[in-house]
């Protein structure tokens, strides 16, 4: 949003070391009871991992340079398996799992499928029939490393892949018992990776307010007819919250499922408006954007409906925070709601329209121009292919010997030409 800088630190054991400013009591670890005073708690004299100030230890944070040994790590460059790439000229960061997505493709001898163009298309129609029923399918399941691809799938998808949302909640119901036409669906999903290993979030600086999307598909469980419900959330263009989640309760009707939704939605708003007040954004107003026009109008309406009256008390609560303000509920075309690939099974076209509308596109149609492809060939030493050498002198090629050079991309170095040419090349 501001194109501030990034900077990682290393420090060892920082929250060890951080002195207490009050006193705080614990029960006894597990194995270090002391004989015959069970009942005693022990008085903290350092922090721990699990103390639960250890957020506020962290103002030591300007001292341990000085105190204790701390590795600078520099410029941001990886943060929870996620690659950080940034365009300082358009003040753009993008945010990639690429380097883990491949991992788990080979992890899983995914990594030579032919790629499909979506998460999970229509004809998987999944339910508990078809978990394993005979003695053989279970025994065939229990080889299966399906609890290992959910985990994978589902760390993929909270980083960065909103994509992900719906396939990834359609399929992790059931992780516990899962059947061989479940283990395909788990498969395909693989198979859309392998594809998408460049698909990543992308930030730039843009100013603007906190803008939600919410959507909802009715009776989308098969085993018991609960619904699905769908937001995403971006600030400034950029997508910063999504979810996919089965409701609690079964609705009676898609109104009762859409003003459900909008209340989860509205939910997670009043969450983020209360995150940006705290790093001093002024984000006062929040906008949530629905498809549904009859449930916008119950979420303003305060009179008593015989048809919704059985609706928990719960949900009503988005009626107070719409009336005073603080979020307002709008209505949006269901072509334009990118909520709606968190629902449902979309085709190709409005799936990647939806992807576009959140901004989560391939790495390489945004790098193109930041990497640029730069032939290298007949370098002065030995006259062969240029290998991976900084600041390394070529000759500048004539047109027919271009044929059978070799590409190379990567992260970013100066490579500088005979003469006064200098050119920009990329080494893995």
């Amino acid at each position: 949003m501001h194109d501030l800088e990034l900077e990682q630190l290393d420090v060892k054991t920082a929250f060890l070391h951080g002195e207490l400013e009050e006193d705080i009591y614990m029960q006894q670890p597990e194995g270090f009871t002391i004989s015959e005073k069970e009942d005693y708690v022990c008085l903290l004299k350092k922090s721990i991992y699990a103390a639960k100030d250890k957020g506020e230890i962290r103002k030591v944070k300007v001292q341990l340079s000085e105190e204790f040994e701390m590795k600078d790590l520099g410029p941001a460059k990886k943060i929870l398996a996620m690659e950080i790439l940034r365009d300082r000229k358009v003040s753009k960061l993008y945010l990639s799992k690429k380097g883990y997505i491949e991992k788990v493709l080979c992890r899983f001898n995914m990594q030579s499928a032919k790629p499909v163009s979506t998460p999970l298309t229509a004809h998987f129609r999944l339910s508990s029939a078809l978990s394993p029923q005979s003695d053989d399918e279970i025994e065939y399941m229990s080889h299966v490393p399906h609890s290992s691809v959910v985990g994978s799938l589902m760390y993929t998808m909270v980083c960065s892949r909103p994509d992900l949302s719906y396939a990834v909640s359609a399929v992790s119901k059931y992780m516990a018992n899962p059947g061989e036409e479940h283990w395909k669906a788990f498969q395909w999903i693989l198979i859309y990776l392998r594809g998408t290993t460049d698909v990543c979030l992308q930030f730039e600086k843009i100013e603007d307010g906190v803008i939600g999307y919410v959507d909802a598909d009715s009776a989308r469980d098969l085993d018991r007819r609960r619904s699905l419900t769908g937001y995403v959330f971006r600030i400034g263009g950029c997508t910063i919250s999504w979810k996919a989640t089965l409701q609690t309760t079964v609705a009676l009707s898609t109104t009762e499922v859409e003003y459900m939704a909008i209340t989860e939605a509205c939910k997670e708003a009043i969450w983020l408006k209360g995150l940006f007040s705290e790093l001093n954004e002024d984000h006062q107003i929040s906008t949530v954007f629905c498809d549904s026009q009859s449930t916008i109008f119950l979420t303003k309406d305060q009179m008593f409906h015989e048809r919704t009256k059985h609706i928990d008390v719960q949900y009503h609560f988005v009626r107070d925070i719409i009336a005073r303000g603080d979020i307002v509920v709008s209505k949006i075309s269901t072509h334009e709601n990118p909520a709606d690939m968190m629902t449902k099974s979309l085709p190709i076209t409005k799936f990647e329209h939806c992807l576009n509308l959140v901004v989560v596109e391939a790495l390489k149609k945004e790098m193109d121009v930041l990497k640029g492809e730069l032939v290298l060939c007949n370098a002065i030493v030995g006259n062969d292919m240029l290998t991976v050498i900084p600041r390394h002198k070529i000759e500048v090629p004539k047109s027919k010997e271009f044929q059978g050079c070799q590409v190379y991309k990567g992260r970013r170095q100066q490579f500088l030409g005979n003469g006064t040419i200098l050119l920009n090349y990329w080494h893995r």
